[in-house]
């Protein structure tokens, strides 16, 4: 993978929850009415068998029927509780797992990366080679840096001193990279962006947890890479 540095051409550009709580309880009082009214169909039944007239008696068979369809009902009950109890444990894993990324340093698919010490990187992946534009932009969207650069086909990384183009030191902070790029005959060529970050903070009040990494949120299933420490 080739290295691309940004240096600084001078220009006379002038810088520029709940919801789950509720639907445990709903669950809870739909059981509690099941179990009331099977417990009712049940009595209403037994006083019904015990006063029939022996010369008409009831037909049995609709009584099977609705034991059959109360019994039903219970069972999709209890799969809704075992199916409840699943999503709980999930949920519970996926908060644990978010949890062992706070600190980490990872990879995703992303622009904006933080400017520490005078230094920034970002990963560039082109499909062909091409001559590529690149604006690097400040969190209030003043552009701090603009500059052409030939790059090359497949991955390679985008080094920022934090110099501006007229020559002055800009500010750590989050910085964001665009890239457009043509070919050599003048064709367009699609360049993506991923940033190699460390995981800042985890909100595990939104499910699935959110990880904000340089200021931006994502969530697990948008991780590319986990780099090792010294990686």
């Amino acid at each position: 993978m080739t290295t691309v540095t940004a240096t600084p051409v001078p220009t006379t550009t002038t810088p520029t929850s709940s919801t789950s709580g509720t639907s445990s309880g709903s669950s809870a009082i739909n059981n509690a009415e099941i179990a009331s009214n099977f417990t009712e169909f049940l009595q209403l039944l037994t006083t019904q068998l015990q006063n029939q007239d022996p010369l008409s008696p009831m037909d049995t068979t609709q009584f099977t029927q609705q034991l059959v369809e109360f019994s039903q009902v219970e069972q999709q009950m209890q799969s809704n509780d075992q199916l409840s109890t699943l999503v709980s444990l999930e949920q519970t894993a996926q908060s644990t797992s978010a949890l062992a990324l706070l600190g980490a340093t990872v990879v995703v698919n992303g622009s904006t990366v933080p400017l520490s010490n005078g230094s920034a990187s970002w990963t560039l992946n082109a499909s062909k080679p091409a001559t590529a534009t690149i604006t690097i932009s400040d969190s209030t969207g003043q552009t701090a840096y603009t500059g052409k650069f030939a790059v090359n086909s497949g991955q390679q990384t985008f080094n920022w001193s934090g110099i501006g183009n007229d020559g002055k030191q800009w500010p750590d902070g989050n910085y964001t990279l665009t890239a457009t790029a043509v070919d050599a005959s003048g064709q367009s060529t699609t360049i993506s962006t991923q940033v190699q970050a460390t995981v800042n903070s985890v909100d595990l009040t939104q499910s699935p947890p959110v990880l904000s990494i340089s200021g931006q949120n994502y969530t697990m299933d948008q991780l590319q890479q986990i780099v090792a420490p010294g990686g």
